[in-house]
């Protein structure tokens, strides 16, 4: 498996499972098990896929008796937000000045 920075975000998402798995968290809190029979993958493999969610900041889990319950982590998703906003900006406010600049003369 790749090994990710704590807080990077944008790399741990770079896996589909990984993505599938926010997706499913974002309709609700859910166990491995609960997940594991959603994906086409063993539990084993969406724990390990939750334990780089869970460093890159973007997932919280608790404990509920013998399971672990994962969700959102509010504050890595704003993070993530804000990210793709300032990457967003940066891109307009680059074809902004392209559609700018005077054309130059052809001789």
């Amino acid at each position: 498996m790749d090994t990710y920075q704590a807080g990077d975000a944008l790399g741990a998402l770079g896996d589909p499972t990984r993505r599938a798995i926010i997706a499913c968290l974002a309709e609700r809190p859910r166990a491995v098990g609960e997940l594991a029979d959603e994906l086409p993958v063993s539990r084993p493999a969406v724990s390990q896929h939750l334990k780089v969610l869970k460093s890159a900041g973007l997932v919280t889990e608790r404990a509920a008796g013998t399971r672990r319950i994962y969700r959102l982590n509010p504050a890595g998703v704003a993070a993530l937000r804000d990210q793709l906003d300032t990457f967003w900006n940066r891109a307009l406010a680059g074809y902004q000045d392209l559609v700018e600049q005077p054309e130059e003369e052809e001789s």
